[in-house]
This record gives C-alpha cells, sequence and structure tokens, in this order.
C-alpha cells in the first residue's frame, strides 16, 4: 500500500510495490504493466508521480516499452558477483538454477603465440580449445571458449568437462586455482554469437576475457565469453582506500 504520510517519497513507494509484485511473481515476464490511469486510480496518487516510478524501472531494466502497446515486464538478469572467482555452474546452482553445456567442438592446438604467451607456454605445446554454450535452464546465456595448457592437466576428455571446468581441475587432478584477472567490455554480437545465443543482429554483448592461476602464479586457464547483455550483468563491491 501508499503511505502518504511517510517520509518516503511516494514515487519511490509505487517503485517498491512494482518491485514486490515482480518478485512475488504475481507479475512475470512479458506481462503487461497496469496503466498510469490505473496506478493513479488505486492508490490515488498522480499521474507524474506513477510516470516517475514506472520511467525509474524502465531504467533500471526491469520493466520495458513497447511504443503503442504499453510497459511490459523485463526478464531478469542473472547477476553476478566479480569480488569472488566462481565458475559459471557454481554461479548458476547457487541462484537455484540448473547450468548445463552444449559442446561445440573439444580439440588441441598448437603455434597459436597470443595464446602460448597468455599461458606462459611454448608456441610448440598442446593447447586444449574448448568452445561450448553455456545455458541456465535451457537458456543459452553465453559462449565460451576455454584455453588450458594439456602439459599440466594432462589427458581431458569431453566427459571430464560435462559440467564444471573448475571442479574438474580442483576435484579430479587437485590443482588449486588462486586467483585471477579479468577484463568485461561491451561489444556488438558477431554471426556466430548471433545464432548460438539466439539473439538479433545489433544486439549488444558483454565480451569477457580471463586468465586464471594456480597458488604458483602459473596460468592454468584464459577463456573468452560473450554474455547475452540482456540475461547477464556483473557486480561489484569497491572500497575506498
Amino acid at each position: 500500500m501508499i503511505d502518504k504520510n511517510s517520509p518516503i517519497p511516494i514515487y519511490y513507494q509505487l517503485e517498491l510495490q512494482i518491485r514486490q509484485f515482480i518478485e512475488s511473481e504475481q507479475l512475470q515476464p512479458g506481462d503487461i504493466l497496469p496503466s498510469e490511469r490505473e496506478f493513479t486510480e488505486k492508490y490515488n496518487i498522480s499521474r507524474m508521480t506513477v510516470r516517475q516510478a514506472i520511467n525509474n524501472l524502465v531504467s533500471e531494466g526491469l520493466l520495458y516499452r513497447q511504443k503503442g502497446k504499453g510497459t511490459f515486464i523485463a526478464e531478469q538478469k542473472f547477476e553476478q558477483d566479480l569480488s569472488g572467482l566462481t565458475s559459471f555452474s557454481e554461479d548458476m546452482k547457487n541462484r537455484g538454477f540448473t547450468p548445463s553445456n552444449k559442446l561445440l567442438h573439444f580439440q588441441t592446438i598448437t603455434g597459436n603465440e597470443q595464446i602460448a604467451a597468455i599461458l606462459k607456454i611454448s608456441e610448440e605445446d598442446a593447447v586444449y580449445e574448448i568452445k561450448r554454450i553455456r545455458m541456465a535452464n535451457d537458456e543459452p546465456v553465453a559462449l565460451e571458449t576455454v584455453y588450458t595448457p594439456q602439459r599440466i592437466v594432462g589427458d581431458m576428455t569431453e566427459q571430464d568437462i560435462s559440467t564444471s571446468f573448475y571442479q574438474h581441475l580442483e576435484n579430479n587432478l587437485q590443482l588449486q586455482i588462486a586467483y585471477g584477472k579479468q577484463s568485461i567490455e561491451a561489444a556488438l554480437a558477431n554471426e556466430e554469437e548471433i545464432k548460438q545465443l539466439r539473439i538479433k543482429k545489433g544486439n549488444p554483448i558483454l565480451l569477457m576475457k580471463r586468465t586464471s592461476f594456480l597458488q604458483d602464479d602459473t596460468p592454468i586457464e584464459y577463456v573468452k565469453s560473450a554474455y547475452r547483455a540482456d540475461k547477464y550483468k556483473f557486480n561489484l563491491q569497491m572500497k575506498r582506500e
């Protein structure tokens, strides 16, 4: 309900009401939001106040507008905290989703100067190149390519990385991942990303590149991932020194 005697602004109270409708699943992704007039009459508040609340939620990505049709509930994004180093599978399980993969190719390569430099190995050293679609509840979320040095991880099969690559490293190979270095930037999806992630031409992606290291600073993994910008967002808590 809206409390007009509360010190909390009325538009913000309405925002909280709409959030509650979404979180309680009274309003589902794709549902149309009640009109400004309906909110005005229901809570006896001004249309300008209703419009401010809706505009704020549109800017935040919880709602979206379609010209001539109305305002709708947006698909909620997966959120990942960047303060810790977790695998995609671990992150999805922690959120109550079922992670899965669609393997596109699994092969060994040599002679890639850039990958060899990142992994600090010789260009003649064999590297596993693993490309797969990462999915949550059977919905494609990211297109991922992993590079890992064969001389460290030994012989691997497709079954070894059928779930979490990190779990294979830590549980099966007893390799302890200590830290990672990661960058994220916005980009436009290329043809392969459009196809595999089921998005439209011109849609943005979040391009993530990460190098993970063992406790002795040995690079164990270089991964490039294209995340659907409409499905994913990254959070980072920062402290002022």
